[in-house]
């Protein structure tokens, strides 16, 4: 299997630490709101990429933090604490919000087929892993205190910029944030490991620490938590691309100077999905969330088949148009599946030519809209019985999880009949219809058109021959 790795921004081939043992972290969601579609995308490919994992063998233990507290809105740390903002917001406290959006998250990664990873852990939970690892930092002289902060001191690090491509003149607070630099900071891409200061004196979540009375950082988390489950060696971390700087930049620079050694071997980053005006976001308003989806009638699953059709390495755009096109061939991929009958003998060595395109394809990098192309190309095999590729899609389906073999049609087509008898009939009709146009009898051709229109069934001619689907 070859991965682009982010560290080293090459293509690689994927050799876990251990033989077909798999330890991946996932970056959790800040749970101050819903997510949005954006968001979901990411954890989208990721669950593909944890489902191929396991359907090519490996042993995979995938841990996800859920960021509960320290998670500042900027990335200088400064900015309000999303949690108290999310709670001063819907005049709440910060713990009912967080049970209520973590709730919301994993309502939405359920509608959208996304397995739940095998560790689940709160910030909130490893208060005590937090101050460890940041004494143990303090102790090798990786860290020091200011104003009666923490903070790690990037230049102890041969190379604090891991993934290449970040200039530290371009890292000026001035020109990221509208806020004062941080006069604490001996460098300025030095970052908060424990607070003890804030300007928020009304921080409602604060815990006792040898530094005194605060809260952790948002990077030290991630870092404390996948060491806490993973061990010492991880083998995949994944997240959105706006991650990589700083957060997984800072969780490297930790991780390391904790440990004493190589920490993660593959960093994995979905890139950005945009709509009209860029990037999508909560900070614009007026997000998409998997509800709104579905108030508007799409099928949650559709959108992750609109997510499957593009690498995850490119810039997604999203427009209504384009997820109404999704969801029709949704509908459409649906109704043939649906019509292939069961029960018929399945002659295994007709299964490797596909087996093998559908391995080729995801084996590239992830190429989702390939594996989705083989999926296609089992429907149209001449060589395979409807029980083999019954059989084919059903192996398919657990990494694609579009739910192929018992999806429901979102649209008026699901009420009509897709049983044999009816494509018998639709079928009969066609060929009457063309043996009507070879003798020129357009007045029994044109009959039975509009005899196909009223039970909603469109004909396509085309160069291969007359093909139909339901009326949309």
């Amino acid at each position: 299997m070859i991965l682009y790795n982010t560290l080293g921004q090459t293509k690689q081939e994927f050799i876990p630490y251990e033989n077909k043992k798999v330890n991946m972290y996932t970056c959790g969601p800040t749970v101050y709101h819903f997510a949005h579609i954006g968001n979901l995308r990411t954890y989208i490919m990721e669950d593909v990429l944890e489902k191929y994992l396991r359907y090519s063998g490996y042993d995979v233990t995938r841990v996800m933090n859920i960021t509960d507290v320290g998670h500042l809105s900027s990335d200088a740390d400064t900015g309000e604490d999303k949690m108290l903002s999310g709670a001063k917001r819907e005049h709440k406290t910060v713990m009912e919000i967080a049970k209520f959006y973590t709730d919301a998250f994993f309502d939405d990664c359920k509608k959208l087929n996304i397995k739940t990873p095998d560790v689940v852990e709160p910030a909130t939970n490893c208060i005590d892993d937090f101050i460890n690892m940041v004494s143990v930092l303090l102790e090798k002289d990786y860290a020091y205190i200011a104003g009666g902060n923490v903070y790690f001191d990037t230049s102890k690090l041969d190379n604090y910029y891991v993934f290449g491509n970040f200039k530290e003149e371009d890292l000026a607070v001035g020109v990221r944030d509208s806020v004062d630099a941080d006069e604490n900071k001996k460098n300025k891409s030095d970052f908060v490991l424990w607070f003890t200061k804030s300007k928020f004196e009304d921080q409602e979540l604060k815990w006792d620490s040898p530094w005194g009375i605060g809260y952790p950082g948002w990077h030290i988390e991630c870092s404390a938590i996948s060491i806490k489950h993973s061990g010492e060696y991880l083998d995949i971390h994944c997240g959105g691309i706006d991650n990589a700087f700083p957060h997984h930049t800072n969780e490297i620079a930790q991780s390391e100077a904790f440990l004493g050694h190589p920490w993660c071997k593959y960093w994995f980053h979905v890139l950005h999905l945009n709509d009209a005006r860029g990037k999508m976001s909560k900070s614009k308003g007026g997000f998409l969330t998997v509800s709104l989806l579905e108030e508007n009638g799409y099928d949650p699953l559709a959108y992750r088949m609109f997510c499957l059709q593009s690498h995850y390495r490119k810039p997604l755009t999203f427009s209504y148009d384009s997820l109404d096109n999704v969801q029709k061939a949704y509908n459409k991929l649906i109704n043939r599946v649906a019509n292939l009958k069961d029960g018929e003998a399945i002659n295994e060595e007709n299964l490797v030519p596909y087996r093998q395109s559908f391995k080729d394809a995801m084996d590239n990098d992830l190429n989702t809209s390939l594996g989705l192309t083989c999926v296609y190309d089992v429907l149209k095999a001449n060589d395979l019985s409807d029980s083999e590729k019954r059989k084919l899609i059903e192996e398919f389906d657990y990494v694609l999880s579009l739910d192929l073999l018992n999806g429901k049609i979102n649209s008026e087509s699901a009420e009509i009949s897709v049983s044999d008898d009816f494509n018998k009939e639709i079928e009969e009709l066609i060929a009457k219809r063309n043996e009507a146009r070879k003798s020129k009898d357009w007045a029994t051709a044109d009959a039975i058109r509009d005899e196909l229109k009223a039970k909603k069934i469109v004909l396509i001619d085309t160069p291969q021959g007359v093909k139909w689907e339901f009326e949309k």
